[in-house]
Parts: C-alpha cells; structure tokens; sequence
C-alpha cells in the first residue's frame, strides 16, 4: 500500500530554508519510505511533537499517519528539531 504525502505550512517553510542538495536528497527518501513508512519510522516519545520520525542524515522528519496520510509536520537539523518553538 502506497501512502500519500501531506505537508503542513510549517513544514514546507522548514524545507524552503534548506540547501537545494538537502531537499532533494529528502524529498527522494520520502518518495522511498512512503510504501512503508512504519517500517523505517521511529516513534517519539513526546505526542506533542507528533507521533513518528524518520531520520535522513543529520535531519529529522517528524509525521504523523493519518489514514492513509503521512503528515510531514516538521524537517530541521537533529539539533535543532526537538526544541520547543
């Protein structure tokens, strides 16, 4: 089964700041993971800054599955990713 990819506001400005290399190396682990998300995911441990993450390098994807969605809610460096903006 094939998911559909969704972006938020906040996520399509995350991606908008990144280099063109980084974003395409992204959008094509994306366009890879979404037959099967859950597979590569890891899930977080704090539901408030969704439900799953998918690591590409030193970035962080964070989503969350809705129906047959992934929700693309947040991509930024490792470091920066997990503090509270």
């Amino acid at each position: 089964m094939s998911y559909r990819l969704v972006y938020t506001r906040k996520a399509v400005r995350d991606i908008g700041k990144l280099e063109a290399g980084l974003k395409k190396r992204i959008g094509t682990t994306l366009l890879r993971f979404k037959d099967n998300p859950l597979q590569y995911a890891e899930p977080l441990t704090d539901p408030e800054l969704g439900g799953y993450r998918f690591r590409i390098g030193d970035y962080r994807v964070i989503f969350d599955m809705e129906g047959d969605d992934i929700v693309v809610l947040r991509v930024d460096h490792r470091k920066e990713i997990y503090r509270r903006k």
